[in-house]
């Protein structure tokens, strides 16, 4: 890495950890063919919520403990811990890339865009995640999520607004419980 290479990393990093919250229009494509536009809200640490627009039934938050996907068609739900996903690479509380548990696999600049690639060093194959920033005014612009099948998932953030105080219960997710009565 150069030192304009550094630079622009200790940039990226001052600018997520300054900036715990940020609320915008989302358009995401999944190298799978799927295409969907929505809402995110993330506070940092651990707390996203992902509402995508009909017809698409999903919705996805993490709670600080899990990342729960919600499909409201099927009425099914899913959670899993979200240390195990990529997601938590950029909800984490201080994100600090000489940290021992994460990776720079990649950093890329070219005309006003900065590309950062990271993946957590104890299990690079659960996933990894690109960070995009735009140069002015310096700005996530969008996230690759590359999952631990290898599918590709773009998400872009439209009109984002950093720093501003979210509704805590965006996050909020009560699990459904499993001791229904069945009869």
């Amino acid at each position: 890495l150069t030192k304009q290479d550094i630079a622009d990393i200790v940039r990226i990093e001052r600018h997520l950890n300054a900036n715990k919250t940020v609320s915008a229009r989302f358009l995401q494509v999944s190298s799978n063919g799927e295409y969907s536009e929505g809402m995110v809200h993330i506070q940092r640490p651990g707390r996203m919520r992902l509402e995508y627009d009909p017809p698409n039934p999903t919705m996805i938050i993490a709670d600080g403990t899990n990342l729960i996907y919600i499909d409201r068609e099927l009425d099914q739900t899913t959670a899993i811990f979200l240390s195990l996903t990529p997601a938590e690479l950029i909800l984490r509380d201080t994100l600090s890339f000489a940290s021992k548990d994460l990776l720079v696999t990649g950093f890329e600049r070219s005309a006003g865009v900065i590309q950062l690639s990271i993946v957590k060093t104890d299990d690079p194959l659960e996933g990894r995640i690109m960070l995009i920033f735009s140069d002015k005014p310096f700005e996530l612009r969008k996230w690759v999520v590359v999952d631990s099948q290898g599918i590709k998932t773009t998400v872009s953030l439209l009109g984002p607004e950093f720093g501003k105080p979210l509704d805590p219960n965006l996050f909020d997710f009560e699990m459904p419980a499993f001791d229904k009565d069945l009869n």
